[in-house]
């Protein structure tokens, strides 16, 4: 981020704070300020599955500038105690390429989240801490049933994740940039709760 950006505050979409992780605010991505700290992380080994690791820094402003002209699809930033930790991105799946791959059900929201290079060694129950607030923001809006992800069908560490957070895994699908697999989360499964 931009010394600019860092010292005024955005307000958040979600602000949230889990007992022994620390307070972690979902912001609007501002893709000229953001772009340098989103491109270090699209663009990395680790991001692989991410469809972005050849892009310029320019590609990566385009795309974000984008996305955060569409009514349908938005870019946030999370971060935890102030430190920018993820990427996470959502979008309504009837408005989007996936749509096309399933019968989209009302209610239906997807995500794509991309954490951060860890700084150090990797922190336990770090990822599931995130989770947590992730899925208290979708589905504060009582209109969101079912979270929908559609991972690269290779990252194994991600499905393993997501079907360990209870999300119940659907068919690979063929999207143009990569094979997915297709997982849902339903609100029912979370007891109803937000």
């Amino acid at each position: 981020m931009t010394s600019e950006s860092a010292t005024r505050p955005r307000e958040a979409v979600h602000e949230q704070h889990v007992e022994g992780f620390g307070t972690v605010r979902i912001v609007p991505v501002d893709p000229a300020a953001d772009v340098d700290l989103i491109h270090g992380w699209v663009t990395g080994e680790r991001a692989r599955f991410w469809g972005m690791s050849g892009h310029s820094r320019d590609q990566v402003l385009e795309i974000y500038e984008y996305l955060d002209s569409l009514t349908t699809h938005h870019a946030f930033l999370v971060q935890r105690d102030g430190v920018p930790v993820a990427l996470f991105q959502s979008y309504e799946p009837d408005a989007d390429p996936v749509g096309e791959c399933y019968e989209v059900q009302p209610g239906d929201y997807g995500v794509h989240l991309l954490i951060s290079p860890a700084e150090g060694s990797a922190e336990r129950g770090f990822t599931g801490g995130l989770l947590t607030v992730f899925l208290s923001y979708v589905l504060a809006d009582p209109r969101r049933k079912r979270v929908v992800v559609e991972p690269d069908a290779r990252n194994s560490k991600a499905i393993e994740r997501l079907v360990r957070a209870g999300f119940v895994l659907g068919p690979e699908i063929d999207k143009p940039e990569k094979r997915a697999r297709l997982a849902f989360l339903s609100r029912d499964a979370l007891g109803g709760s937000g």
